[in-house]
């Protein structure tokens, strides 16, 4: 990375600045953050302890839950630390790392909606030929091909955005060091710069998009010719959780990356990014959770065990 810079370190400008509003929005984002913490742990270890959730559905769901852990947790500290002691100044290669970090994370997540958008494909259109077609060595690829691909494109926008000069302001307009925000202060032509971030934020989601809707028109169509009810119901159900998470998750991103920077406006796109920096990562394992009742039995299970080795501890007492 050229270090064309003469700023040594970045004032985020928050959330908000009122200062009755700081004690509330710290106790609010740290429930927030207590929950996908929580949440996103637990399905992980859930589906590690149960040996009836070691399917291929369920490995993508715990690669999901941990890619939201990672990225919510590159940003969420640092603005709850902000609420709380005031203290909104990160250093120039903090500020990098928080970037890269986050980017990585987040195309991680859009390459594993894609992979579970498919796996639900096999699972509905080709039941037969599911376990031959969803292997072992199919899933892993498919997860190690997201994560190989989300840090080099982290890569790329890094070297493409820290290679501008800041020379300048060095106050960003956001809570945490996003491409566009810290791409906004250089004080070099960043066009092409820009360019770069729209095709590969494009590319991205277009293809993993396309990827998703094929999949589900291909779905939709299966379950339409389904004469049983049972068969319809399981379907739908076995689809609904992701079709959620992919809903909220692709409308914040669009709404973010696929506009002109004359477009933008700071405080509207703080707001968005609160939803797909820290409440996609709550919200998932909720989703998830509530709407798939393998999920609750495996729960229920840990829960009847752990109140079995309670008892027998006591009766050793």
């Amino acid at each position: 990375m050229e270090n064309n810079t003469e700023v040594a370190e970045f004032i985020l400008l928050g959330l908000n600045n009122a200062p009755e509003l700081q004690v509330p929005l710290f106790i609010m984002f740290t429930l927030i953050y207590l929950i996908s913490v929580v949440g996103n742990l637990g399905i992980v270890i859930l589906i590690l302890m149960d040996s009836c959730l070691h399917t291929p559905m369920y490995f993508f769901l715990s690669n999901l839950s941990l890619v939201d852990l990672c990225y919510s947790s590159t940003v969420t500290p640092t603005v709850m630390t902000g609420f709380l002691l005031g203290h909104k100044v990160i250093s120039y290669n903090a500020c990098a790392a928080q970037m890269f970090f986050f980017g990585a994370f987040a195309t991680t997540e859009n390459y594993l909606l894609a992979s579970m958008a498919y796996d639900r494909y096999v699972a509905v259109c080709k039941p037969l030929h599911y376990t031959t077609t969803m292997t072992t060595g199919v899933c892993a690829s498919l997860a190690i091909g997201s994560y190989i691909y989300g840090f080099l494109n982290a890569s790329v926008q890094i070297r493409d955005t820290f290679s501008l000069s800041f020379c300048e302001s060095n106050v960003v307009h956001h809570f945490f060091c996003d491409v566009p925000a810290v791409m906004a202060l250089s004080c070099s032509d960043r066009h092409i710069s820009e360019l770069i971030l729209i095709v590969l934020a494009s590319f991205n989601i277009v293809f993993a998009l396309l990827v998703i809707l094929i999949s589900y028109l291909f779905i939709f169509v299966t379950i339409l010719k389904m004469h049983s009810a049972e068969g319809y119901q399981k379907a739908l159900s076995t689809c609904a959780s992701h079709l959620t998470t992919v809903s909220i998750f692709y409308g914040t991103i669009i709404f973010m990356y696929l506009q002109p920077s004359s477009s933008h406006s700071m405080d509207t796109d703080k707001i968005a990014s609160v939803f797909y920096t820290m409440v996609i990562p709550m919200v998932n394992p909720l989703v998830y959770s509530l709407r798939n009742k393998e999920v609750k039995n495996a729960f229920k299970k840990v829960v009847e065990k752990a109140k079995i080795v309670s008892r027998l501890h006591l009766v050793k007492l």
